[in-house]
């Protein structure tokens, strides 16, 4: 039974997760203005604020997903999908297993973003504290809503900006803040960078499981755009995200080796590549992982990039 829950928590989107905030506690933590970087800026590795920001993260994503699991199970959307089965709709786990599930995801969740704030702002900035503790029950309560519910928004086109906010634009300027107590307009660049490739994620599983979502009236933006329309807004977001980094680079300028990060966009053209030329949905499946993993990979040498 364990083993089905940690499928159902599906681990490879959890390095997609965390790219955000690798990026925006990197920035918050480190002195970027031009200056060369001290030797303890590695003491974000022995920062509670970091740690904590990471398995707060991952708490989010395991609800999104348990949560997706579930009210696409009981919908019946996941009956015939290309990708990995799931867990509800193949009766691995019953809906009010994973119910029960989402109850303990979300008070562990909750328990982590408590040692969160209270690590980032202690008992002063007491504005802060209440804001963030705001921000972590939207975001719950988004992740849930995605598919639960009559009213689930990823039944109806939103998913994308959801993915966007949260775990680009929040993820990213939110990290950065808990560090820094303060907001630079700036840091909206690498945020919108993260925010668009995590959405091309959603969109390349849109672009797969497009035919069995229509027949389900799951109208993602996908089914809206159509196949065309959607590909083209899938080469915006890639090429979006590549535009938002060089430019924070260049406004942050000091050494030709901050733009090491131009090697995770070396998969990411392929999949433009491979996106442009597809004309069969099962064959995107293994494109999610790369878009993935690259997505990962740039939040990591992005970070690395300011050691120069």
């Amino acid at each position: 039974m364990t083993q089905n829950y940690i499928k159902a928590a599906r681990l490879r989107t959890l390095p997609l997760s965390i790219s955000g905030v690798i990026v925006g506690a990197v920035l918050g933590n480190y002195h970027f203005y031009n200056v060369a970087l001290s030797n303890d800026s590695l003491s974000i590795f022995s920062s509670p604020i970091f740690w904590f920001a990471i398995l707060t993260t991952i708490g989010f994503q395991v609800i999104s997903n348990f949560a997706n699991d579930y009210g696409d199970g009981v919908k019946g959307t996941d009956k015939n999908r290309l990708g990995e089965a799931r867990m509800v709709s193949s009766g691995a786990i019953t809906p009010r297993q994973m119910k029960r599930a989402i109850v303990i995801a979300t008070t562990l969740t909750l328990i982590s973003a408590l040692f969160l704030i209270f690590f980032s702002f202690g008992s002063q900035n007491f504005k802060y504290s209440i804001l963030f503790f705001f921000l972590g029950i939207t975001a719950i309560i988004a992740a849930i809503k995605y598919t639960v519910g009559n009213s689930a928004y990823g039944y109806s086109g939103f998913g994308d900006l959801f993915v966007f906010l949260f775990f680009g634009l929040l993820s990213v300027v939110g990290s950065y803040f808990l560090f820094t107590k303060q907001l630079d307009l700036i840091v909206f660049l690498p945020a919108i960078s993260i925010g668009f490739l995590s959405t091309a994620v959603l969109n390349l599983n849109n672009l797969r499981d497009r035919e069995e979502d229509a027949k389900n009236n799951k109208n993602t933006l996908v089914v809206k755009l159509g196949v065309l329309k959607a590909k083209k807004y899938h080469y915006f977001l890639i090429f979006g995200a590549l535009f938002c980094a060089i430019l924070f680079s260049f406004f942050r300028f000091s050494s030709i080796y901050q733009f090491i990060y131009l090697i995770a966009f070396i998969p990411l053209l392929k999949n433009v590549k491979k996106v442009a030329l597809n004309d069969n949905p099962r064959e995107l499946d293994g494109e999610l992982k790369k878009v993935a993993l690259s997505t990962f990979l740039f939040a990591i040498l992005f970070s690395v990039s300011h050691f120069f």
